[in-house]
Protein backbone atom coordinates (compact mmCIF):
# COMPACT_ATOMS: atom_id res chain seq x y z
CA UNK A 1 0.00 0.00 0.00
CA UNK A 2 1.58 3.55 -1.10
CA UNK A 3 1.52 5.67 2.23
CA UNK A 4 2.19 8.60 2.90
CA UNK A 5 4.58 9.61 6.13
CA UNK A 6 3.98 13.77 7.03
CA UNK A 7 4.93 15.45 9.73
CA UNK A 8 4.85 18.75 11.49
CA UNK A 9 7.80 20.89 11.92
CA UNK A 10 7.78 22.84 15.49
CA UNK A 11 7.65 20.98 18.56
CA UNK A 12 7.40 17.59 16.38
CA UNK A 13 10.38 16.75 13.84
CA UNK A 14 12.40 19.78 14.47
CA UNK A 15 13.81 19.59 18.16
CA UNK A 16 13.73 22.09 20.97
CA UNK A 17 16.46 24.23 18.78
CA UNK A 18 14.35 24.69 15.88
CA UNK A 19 16.42 22.08 14.26
CA UNK A 20 16.17 18.71 12.76
CA UNK A 21 19.18 16.50 14.49
CA UNK A 22 21.76 14.48 12.66
CA UNK A 23 20.43 11.74 14.43
CA UNK A 24 16.91 12.56 12.43
CA UNK A 25 18.20 13.22 9.21
CA UNK A 26 20.58 9.77 8.95
CA UNK A 27 17.21 7.73 10.56
CA UNK A 28 15.14 10.03 7.84
CA UNK A 29 17.46 9.05 4.74
CA UNK A 30 17.60 5.49 5.88
CA UNK A 31 13.90 4.92 5.91
CA UNK A 32 13.84 7.27 2.28
CA UNK A 33 15.97 5.24 0.83
CA UNK A 34 13.80 1.97 1.30
CA UNK A 35 11.32 3.34 -1.08
CA UNK A 36 8.93 5.22 1.28
CA UNK A 37 7.53 8.36 0.78
CA UNK A 38 8.11 11.28 3.65
CA UNK A 39 6.98 14.90 3.49
CA UNK A 40 6.26 17.96 6.14
CA UNK A 41 3.14 19.94 6.83
CA UNK A 42 4.15 22.95 8.25
CA UNK A 43 3.13 27.15 9.35
CA UNK A 44 6.34 27.62 8.20
CA UNK A 45 7.66 29.00 4.58
CA UNK A 46 9.50 27.84 2.34
CA UNK A 47 12.36 29.90 2.86
CA UNK A 48 12.83 28.37 5.98
CA UNK A 49 12.10 25.23 5.01
CA UNK A 50 14.03 24.73 2.34
CA UNK A 51 16.99 25.06 4.28
CA UNK A 52 15.65 22.74 7.12
CA UNK A 53 15.50 19.57 5.54
CA UNK A 54 18.98 20.27 3.29
CA UNK A 55 20.69 17.21 2.93
CA UNK A 56 17.20 15.07 3.62
CA UNK A 57 16.24 13.27 0.48
CA UNK A 58 12.17 14.46 0.42
CA UNK A 59 10.56 12.54 -2.36
CA UNK A 60 6.83 14.56 -1.48
CA UNK A 61 6.13 18.12 -1.59
CA UNK A 62 6.20 20.08 1.75
CA UNK A 63 3.22 21.58 2.76
CA UNK A 64 3.47 25.08 3.63
CA UNK A 65 1.53 27.95 5.67
CA UNK A 66 -0.40 25.61 7.18
CA UNK A 67 -1.85 24.29 3.50
CA UNK A 68 -1.66 27.62 1.68
CA UNK A 69 0.37 25.97 -0.82
CA UNK A 70 2.98 22.87 -1.38
CA UNK A 71 6.40 23.22 -2.91
CA UNK A 72 8.20 20.96 -5.05
CA UNK A 73 11.78 21.11 -3.59
CA UNK A 74 12.76 18.85 -6.72
CA UNK A 75 11.74 21.30 -9.60
CA UNK A 76 11.58 24.06 -7.38
CA UNK A 77 8.50 25.24 -7.94
CA UNK A 78 4.71 26.28 -5.61
CA UNK A 79 2.15 23.33 -6.53
CA UNK A 80 -1.50 23.70 -5.39
CA UNK A 81 -1.54 27.55 -3.83
CA UNK A 82 -4.74 28.68 -2.05
CA UNK A 83 -4.91 32.76 -2.64
CA UNK A 84 -7.58 34.86 -1.14
CA UNK A 85 -10.80 36.07 -2.90
CA UNK A 86 -10.49 39.64 -3.47
CA UNK A 87 -14.19 40.67 -1.33
CA UNK A 88 -11.78 38.71 1.52
CA UNK A 89 -8.69 40.42 1.07
CA UNK A 90 -10.63 43.97 0.82
CA UNK A 91 -12.13 43.44 4.16
CA UNK A 92 -8.88 42.08 6.02
CA UNK A 93 -6.74 44.26 4.89
CA UNK A 94 -9.05 46.95 6.16
CA UNK A 95 -9.52 45.18 9.32
CA UNK A 96 -5.72 44.84 10.18
CA UNK A 97 -5.03 48.39 9.16
CA UNK A 98 -7.57 49.70 11.58
CA UNK A 99 -5.99 47.47 14.19
CA UNK A 100 -2.58 49.24 13.55
CA UNK A 101 -1.05 46.99 10.82
CA UNK A 102 0.80 44.63 12.83
CA UNK A 103 1.76 41.14 11.60
CA UNK A 104 3.12 40.26 8.25
CA UNK A 105 1.39 39.49 4.82
CA UNK A 106 2.65 37.05 2.46
CA UNK A 107 2.30 36.77 -1.04
CA UNK A 108 2.47 34.25 -4.21
CA UNK A 109 2.87 36.35 -7.55
CA UNK A 110 4.51 34.84 -10.24
CA UNK A 111 5.42 31.51 -8.47
CA UNK A 112 7.40 33.71 -6.17
CA UNK A 113 6.47 34.22 -2.21
CA UNK A 114 7.05 37.82 -0.82
CA UNK A 115 6.92 39.03 2.56
CA UNK A 116 5.43 42.50 3.36
CA UNK A 117 5.31 44.54 6.67
CA UNK A 118 4.38 47.83 7.45
CA UNK A 119 5.81 47.85 11.17
CA UNK A 120 7.77 46.30 14.02
CA UNK A 121 5.17 47.13 16.79
CA UNK A 122 4.48 44.06 17.82
CA UNK A 123 7.10 42.61 20.65
CA UNK A 124 8.10 39.93 18.47
CA UNK A 125 8.36 41.44 14.84
CA UNK A 126 11.96 42.90 14.98
CA UNK A 127 13.30 39.54 16.39
CA UNK A 128 11.26 37.68 13.74
CA UNK A 129 12.79 39.75 10.74
CA UNK A 130 16.69 39.62 12.07
CA UNK A 131 16.30 35.56 12.68
CA UNK A 132 14.73 34.76 9.44
CA UNK A 133 17.12 37.09 7.55
CA UNK A 134 20.58 36.00 9.28
CA UNK A 135 19.61 32.10 9.69
CA UNK A 136 17.74 32.41 6.41
CA UNK A 137 18.34 34.58 4.00
CA UNK A 138 14.85 35.14 3.78
CA UNK A 139 13.93 39.00 2.32
CA UNK A 140 11.16 41.34 3.93
CA UNK A 141 9.89 44.40 2.02
CA UNK A 142 8.28 47.20 4.23
CA UNK A 143 5.15 49.12 3.01
CA UNK A 144 3.68 52.60 3.83
CA UNK A 145 0.00 50.74 4.13
CA UNK A 146 -1.11 46.78 3.14
CA UNK A 147 -3.31 48.84 1.03
CA UNK A 148 -0.35 48.89 -1.29
CA UNK A 149 -0.53 45.16 -1.87
CA UNK A 150 -4.61 45.02 -2.79
CA UNK A 151 -3.13 44.02 -6.36
CA UNK A 152 -1.11 41.42 -4.97
CA UNK A 153 -2.40 37.60 -4.56
CA UNK A 154 -2.36 37.27 -0.90
CA UNK A 155 -2.15 33.87 0.42
CA UNK A 156 -1.31 33.98 4.22
CA UNK A 157 -1.57 36.88 7.42
CA UNK A 158 0.55 35.78 10.35
CA UNK A 159 0.48 38.01 13.74
CA UNK A 160 2.62 36.89 16.84
CA UNK A 161 2.19 38.82 20.25
CA UNK A 162 0.44 38.24 23.44
CA UNK A 163 -3.26 36.81 23.99
CA UNK A 164 -4.36 39.99 24.87
CA UNK A 165 -3.43 42.31 21.99
CA UNK A 166 -4.67 39.19 19.41
CA UNK A 167 -8.01 38.77 20.32
CA UNK A 168 -9.83 42.08 19.08
CA UNK A 169 -8.19 41.14 15.92
CA UNK A 170 -9.83 38.05 16.36
CA UNK A 171 -13.01 39.17 17.01
CA UNK A 172 -13.17 41.73 14.43
CA UNK A 173 -11.94 39.07 11.61
CA UNK A 174 -13.15 35.76 12.59
CA UNK A 175 -16.23 36.12 10.76
CA UNK A 176 -15.04 37.60 8.00
CA UNK A 177 -16.36 35.15 4.60
CA UNK A 178 -13.66 32.88 2.34
CA UNK A 179 -10.76 33.09 5.23
CA UNK A 180 -9.98 30.72 7.97
CA UNK A 181 -7.86 31.65 10.58
CA UNK A 182 -5.65 29.84 13.00
CA UNK A 183 -5.12 31.14 16.79
CA UNK A 184 -2.85 29.25 19.12
CA UNK A 185 -0.35 29.34 21.81
CA UNK A 186 3.03 29.80 20.69
CA UNK A 187 5.24 25.96 20.70
CA UNK A 188 8.57 27.75 21.82
CA UNK A 189 7.21 31.08 24.05
CA UNK A 190 4.13 30.32 25.53
CA UNK A 191 3.34 33.86 26.89
CA UNK A 192 2.63 34.92 23.14
CA UNK A 193 0.00 33.64 20.63
CA UNK A 194 -0.16 33.42 16.72
CA UNK A 195 -2.64 34.28 14.61
CA UNK A 196 -2.97 33.21 11.27
CA UNK A 197 -5.06 33.30 8.78
CA UNK A 198 -5.57 31.73 5.26
CA UNK A 199 -8.00 31.24 2.53
CA UNK A 200 -10.66 29.10 3.59
CA UNK A 201 -9.80 26.44 1.30
CA UNK A 202 -6.12 25.98 2.56
CA UNK A 203 -5.61 23.34 5.52
CA UNK A 204 -3.56 20.59 6.14
CA UNK A 205 -6.53 18.53 5.34
CA UNK A 206 -7.11 20.03 2.24
CA UNK A 207 -2.81 19.70 1.18
CA UNK A 208 -3.01 16.46 2.22
CA UNK A 209 -6.21 15.37 0.23
CA UNK A 210 -4.46 16.96 -2.65
CA UNK A 211 -1.24 15.20 -2.52
CA UNK A 212 -2.96 11.42 -1.93
CA UNK A 213 -5.03 12.51 -4.71
CA UNK A 214 -2.54 13.78 -7.21
CA UNK A 215 0.28 11.21 -6.06
CA UNK A 216 -1.70 8.11 -5.64
CA UNK A 217 -1.17 7.48 -2.19
CA UNK A 218 -3.43 4.79 -0.40
CA UNK A 219 -3.02 5.70 3.35
CA UNK A 220 -1.78 8.41 5.28
CA UNK A 221 0.26 8.54 8.65
CA UNK A 222 0.60 12.31 10.65
CA UNK A 223 2.82 13.14 13.28
CA UNK A 224 1.78 16.09 15.15
CA UNK A 225 1.94 18.54 18.55
CA UNK A 226 -0.43 21.91 18.40
CA UNK A 227 -3.63 22.35 17.61
CA UNK A 228 -3.10 23.60 14.38
CA UNK A 229 -2.24 19.79 13.12
CA UNK A 230 -5.71 18.70 14.12
CA UNK A 231 -6.71 19.09 10.30
CA UNK A 232 -4.37 16.83 9.51
CA UNK A 233 -4.65 14.16 12.21
CA UNK A 234 -8.30 14.25 10.36
CA UNK A 235 -6.98 13.67 6.83
CA UNK A 236 -4.86 11.11 8.39
CA UNK A 237 -5.62 7.14 8.39
CA UNK A 238 -3.13 7.15 11.68
CA UNK A 239 -2.09 10.12 13.68
CA UNK A 240 0.59 10.09 16.19
CA UNK A 241 1.08 12.92 18.87
CA UNK A 242 4.39 13.51 20.63
CA UNK A 243 4.39 13.06 24.03
CA UNK A 244 5.00 17.17 24.45
CA UNK A 245 1.86 17.90 22.74
CA UNK A 246 -1.04 19.43 23.88
CA UNK A 247 -3.39 17.28 25.60
CA UNK A 248 -6.48 18.16 23.35
CA UNK A 249 -4.11 16.73 20.22
CA UNK A 250 -3.83 13.87 22.33
CA UNK A 251 -6.76 12.67 22.37
CA UNK A 252 -7.25 13.10 18.40
CA UNK A 253 -4.39 10.99 18.37
CA UNK A 254 -4.10 7.01 17.56
CA UNK A 255 -1.17 6.77 19.97
CA UNK A 256 1.68 9.03 21.41
CA UNK A 257 5.25 8.71 20.75
CA UNK A 258 8.40 9.91 22.15
CA UNK A 259 9.44 13.66 22.38
CA UNK A 260 10.59 15.57 19.57
CA UNK A 261 13.54 16.37 21.61
CA UNK A 262 14.04 12.47 21.76
CA UNK A 263 13.72 12.39 17.72
CA UNK A 264 10.67 10.36 17.81
CA UNK A 265 9.58 10.78 15.01
CA UNK A 266 12.32 9.75 12.83
CA UNK A 267 12.96 6.83 15.56
CA UNK A 268 9.03 5.54 14.81
CA UNK A 269 10.15 5.51 11.52
CA UNK A 270 12.79 3.59 11.76
CA UNK A 271 10.90 0.83 13.78
CA UNK A 272 9.11 0.29 10.85
CA UNK A 273 12.09 -0.85 8.60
Amino acid sequence: MKTLYISDLDGTLLDNNAEITERSKKLLNEFLAKGNYFSVATARTGATVIQMLEGISVNVPVVLMNGVASYDMSEKKYVNIHTFSEKAKEKFLSEVCRHGSPGFLYCIDYDNLSTFYENTNSPNAEIFINEREKKFGKKFTRVNSYTECISNSVVYYSYSDTYEKLRPLYEKTKDIEGIRIEFYRDTYHPDFWYFEVCSENASKYNAVKWLKENYGFEKVVAFGDNLNDLPLFEIADEAYAVKNAKEDVKKHATAVIGRNTEDAVAEFLNKLI
